[in-house]
């Protein structure tokens, strides 16, 4: 009997495990033969198709963006758990939608154990090494994708005593665990093939999230049994359908986890409070921002970005910064989970959510799924959400200081958006819309239409803006830097 290695997400301890082990059905012991995977060591397969971007929808009720692929390539290392995928894609124009114009995107993406981290795909500075990206909450997602291919998954069940249910027709379900947390479940039909893979991992707006990948089109690439079509989805929507062009079995892939990744302390999350105005500051320290705003007798936050980490930092630092008040209303710009990942973390606070009309159903809805991967503190208390929602302007008041919401009108990012405007301070709170650059840098050659968009709107509405907080970007700025950016210097204020 010959042992092998199978690691996992985070795993300390290598998982061991022995192939001859009888306890399996025989459609996987047929299915584990047919494709060889006791001499599958690695897999590299290439091809072109369609690319989704997960929870991004421009509308609570759509299906993610589609991106055009014209060159999908991974490497997948079986015995190392680690794996390489590089994409060239560009977004597709949607017909009465409004959206910057398509420029290709090469990604280059890895996994190794309980690393994940990205590369730079520019050409880096002359005498410099493009630095890795960590990006640990993508290690789940990509650890599923090794064993979420046929010959990963037939090796995973072999080595973690899957259970096999016959089915009508010849089929049958394996399915097993990983680490005793992360379940997969696969349908093997009559030839011995894998149809269909689904799991779960953790997201902070969707919960347990459903990944499910479907194969059809087997043919033999060159002595590889292999699918010529691959289809995936997740959070009910399809996030892959790639037209497989090559396969390679074995080749050499060596991917080595860069020391500034290996190395990197545990990740610190900081929150920087700038005053704005009396009672007004801006919580920086990340790539996502928020503002507090305090009221006679409670605090008004604007935006619970990424996860549940960085909503306990925001409240911390207002906290710190606002000492003796309640948070009381957490406003939601968008349902982007970029920018509603942290949402639930203020409704175990005790906060209303205040959030466009039509993201109510779909937060609810989302909301109600299992959190057994990754139980948040709202999933173990079991508040219940409060909402305060609209469809036009919604002002939230103490008798002194007003703090006015408006809809984003006519903007192709998101069909329900907002931004925040305070008359008395003349500050404008946006997200998404205008991403104000470093100074100095020059304005874009085209501008961008989510900008124009926004610069429409206060004109429109007749706001008096002196400064405005975006909460991507690296810095506050003036309606004058909007109008540059958008190529209207010369505009009317």
């Amino acid at each position: 009997m010959r042992k092998a290695i199978l690691p996992f997400i985070g795993v300390t301890a290598a998982l061991s495990f022995v192939i001859s082990a009888p306890a399996h059905a025989q459609s996987l012991q047929a299915a584990a033969k047919a494709f060889d995977v006791e001499g599958v060591q690695s897999i590299q397969f290439a091809g072109s198709g369609r690319w989704f971007q997960f929870g991004q929808a421009p509308d609570p009720s759509l299906a993610w963006p589609r991106f055009d692929v014209s060159r999908y390539v991974a490497d997948i290392d079986y015995t190392a758990a680690s794996a390489r995928v590089q994409i060239t894609r560009s977004q597709t124009i949607e017909a009465g939608r409004l959206r910057p114009a398509p420029v290709e995107q090469r990604v280059d993406q890895y996994v190794s154990g309980p690393y994940a981290w990205n590369l730079p795909t520019t050409a880096p500075a002359q005498g410099t090494v493009p630095a890795a990206v960590p990006q640990p909450a993508a290690v789940a997602e990509r650890a599923a994708e090794i064993w979420a291919t046929p010959q990963g998954f037939l090796k995973a069940a072999l080595a973690n005593q899957a259970r096999a249910t016959t089915r009508a027709g010849g089929s049958s379900e394996v399915s097993f665990a990983l680490e005793g947390k992360y379940r997969f479940v696969g349908t093997l039909n009559a030839r011995n093939q894998v149809e269909r893979i689904r799991t779960w991992v953790d997201n902070p707006v969707l919960g347990d999230t459903l990944v499910e990948t479907r194969f059809s089109g087997y043919k033999d690439f060159g002595g590889v049994r292999f699918p010529a079509r691959i289809e995936r989805s997740q959070g009910g929507y399809p996030v892959l359908d790639l037209q497989v062009a090559e396969v390679r079995l074995n080749p050499a892939v060596s991917i080595t986890v860069p020391q500034e990744i290996a190395s990197a302390p545990a990740q610190v999350i900081k929150v920087l409070a700038s005053p704005l105005a009396e009672g007004v500051y801006f919580l920086t320290g990340g790539t996502h921002h928020s503002v507090a705003i305090e009221q006679k007798d409670h605090v008004v936050v604007v935006e619970a970005p990424l996860n549940e980490e960085r909503s306990l930092a925001v409240i911390a630092k207002v906290k710190e910064t606002i000492p003796g008040k309640p948070i009381k209303y957490l406003i939601n710009t968008h349902a982007h989970f970029d920018h509603a990942g942290g949402l639930r973390t203020f409704v175990d606070e005790g906060a209303s959510i205040v959030t466009p009309h039509a993201n109510r159903a779909y937060f609810e809805k989302a909301w109600a799924t299992p959190r057994k991967l990754s139980p948040d503190r709202l999933a173990r208390s079991g508040k219940p959400a409060r909402f305060e929602t609209f469809s036009g302007k919604h002002v939230l008041s103490d008798g002194k200081r007003s703090i006015e919401i408006h809809p984003l009108a006519g903007s192709g990012h998101s069909d329900a958006f907002a931004f925040i405007y305070l008359p008395a301070e003349k500050i404008l709170i946006e997200a998404d819309a205008y991403t104000p650059t470093a100074a100095g840098v020059p304005a874009p050659a085209s501008p961008n239409p989510y900008s124009v968009n926004l610069y429409d709107n206060i004109q429109k509405l007749k706001l008096d803006v002196e400064q405005i907080a975006a909460l991507h970007g690296p810095r506050v700025v003036t309606l004058a830097d909007l109008r540059t950016a958008i190529g209207q210097v010369n505009a009317a204020r």
